[in-house]
């Protein structure tokens, strides 16, 4: 974790800070303790320090933020739920930055369900979304476990993914249009919400996935979609990775685009759950090294899913694709399916940790990965225990190593460096990259500099002074923060 520096000297004076409070509607936070949630991740890996934490109401007050901090040269970190992974809504430790919180922001603008749109603020948390697209009789259909307090505007920042990709594609694939305040404090809006529209740069893509870098992701205009008529789910066990690849072939062909989760958990991850959690049970009897969990949305009926799903277990059961399955026969049965997977990543905190790495690879590279990374895990750490879980269906793995039984975590961590190099050394090798769905932060501007290209990094670092030429926006995020 990095300590925060006891130098903490405001940039800012007292009629300096007056001149901000007057600027904007909402709160600013200067007291140190009602500062203190927002400058640390909730896993507590990074702990900052800010002079400190403005909660505007509108994007005109945000608007009006950036411009203040723009002129006293206050370096901009912006925050949304502070559910992240990387560090990336962490100031760091100078106590020069102003974190702009945009929880109060939280309004859904419109739902148009003709037109299958939603537009709400930035601060609006993802299961408010979901809730109000329910209502609308729509669905709204990026799905993760932080939905109950991750944002929009950070999922957008993030480009996260989530358990359904595979139908309906990452929160880039679901945005129409935004409202972002540039670096100047310049509120620009293109909350169209149009599917075609090819008239020049489609700037909204630079926004997404900048991680704040670039300006302030402030609303967004979402596309929905129908709401299916019955969603089925089942969970089965494998022998293998390739196995589970045979059954992802077998799932598109026989289920096409109704096929919306295909997740993939190892084993060790079930006993974990079920060692923390004591209301877990796997339905299916014994051990097995991996499991899928897999899930349909149909839009026929509930018997038509049924049907279409019963065949696809029994026929993969009797080619040796799987060896055991179970479908959920009610909606109490899925949703317990589902927590055995969405209770992983507590678990694992639970259980003492381990090293994390968030990886995607092409499908087909997927089993051989894998198995060579698996084994030179091995040779190198003899022990080590492989929880692996993750959206297969999209090539994205969660690819985490815990310490051999009986070593604590704290004595495994000072391999981190080693595993990490091993395991994105091997990700390279088979075309994939070291990071997948939780963006880079600061954790891992490092490895974006290692594993890049120069031409990708002078292309990433041109458009960061284009855009942003005081470098105030999120500094030390994504890209190594550049000398002033």
């Amino acid at each position: 974790m990095n300590e925060p520096r006891t130098d903490t000297r405001n940039p800012a004076s007292s009629s300096d800070l007056e001149a901000l409070r007057a600027c904007f509607s909402g709160r600013l936070l200067l007291a140190a303790d009602d500062i203190a949630p927002f400058v640390s991740d909730w896993r507590r890996r990074y702990l900052g320090s800010a002079i400190a934490v403005a909660q505007p109401d509108s994007a005109e007050d945000v608007a009006a933020v950036v411009r203040w901090c723009a002129a006293h040269r206050v370096p901009v970190v912006p925050q949304g739920g502070n559910t992240g992974l990387v560090g990336g809504a962490t100031p760091d430790t100078d106590g020069r930055a102003l974190v702009l919180s945009l929880t109060r922001m939280n309004r859904i603008r419109t739902i148009d369900p003709v037109n299958n749109t939603v537009t709400a603020d930035a601060g609006c948390v993802l299961a408010t979304l979901q809730q109000a697209a329910a209502e609308a009789g729509r669905l709204f259909p990026l799905s993760l476990a932080a939905e109950g307090s991750c944002t929009l505007g950070g999922n957008l920042s993030t480009n996260a993914g989530g358990v359904q990709v595979l139908r309906y594609g990452n929160t880039r694939d679901l945005c129409l249009g935004l409202e972002v305040v540039t670096p100047a404090g310049e509120l620009w809006s293109a909350l169209r919400g149009l599917r075609k529209d090819n008239t020049g740069y489609d700037l909204k893509q630079l926004f997404i996935g900048a991680e704040g870098t670039l300006g302030i992701i402030t609303a967004a205009t979402m596309k929905l979609y129908p709401r299916p008529v019955a969603q089925i789910t089942a969970l089965a066990a494998l022998p293998d990775v390739a196995s589970a690849l045979r059954l992802l072939e077998m799932a598109q062909r026989r289920l096409a685009a109704s096929l919306t989760a295909f997740e993939l958990i190892s084993g060790i991850c079930l006993d974990i759950v079920e060692r923390q959690f004591e209301d877990s049970r796997r339905p299916i009897p014994g051990r097995s090294p991996r499991y899928v969990l897999l899930e349909s949305s149909d839009f026929e009926s509930a018997e038509h899913a049924q049907s279409l799903f019963e065949r696809l277990m029994s026929d993969a059961l009797d080619a040796g694709v799987i060896t055991d399955a179970a479908i959920a026969a009610s909606i109490a049965q899925s949703q317990a399916f589902w927590a055995l997977r969405e209770r992983i990543p507590e678990a694992q905190t639970r259980d003492g940790n381990n090293v994390k790495h968030d990886i995607s690879l092409p499908i087909s590279a997927v089993e051989p990965f894998v198995r060579t990374t698996d084994a030179a895990i091995e040779r190198a750490f003899p022990g080590a225990r492989m929880v692996t879980f993750g959206h297969l269906g999209d090539g994205n793995l969660h690819y985490n190593v815990a310490p051999p039984e009986g070593t604590s975590f704290s004595d495994f961590k000072r391999h981190e460096p080693a595993l990490n190099r091993l395991v994105h050394d091997a990700v390279a090798s088979f075309g994939g990259s070291f990071s997948a769905e939780h963006g880079l932060g600061q954790l891992k501007v490092g490895e974006n500099v290692r594993y890049k290209s120069a031409l990708d990094i002078r292309l990433m670092q041109a458009v960061k002074h284009a855009l942003d030429p005081l470098g105030l926006m999120n500094p030390g995020k994504v890209l190594p923060a550049q000398p002033s």
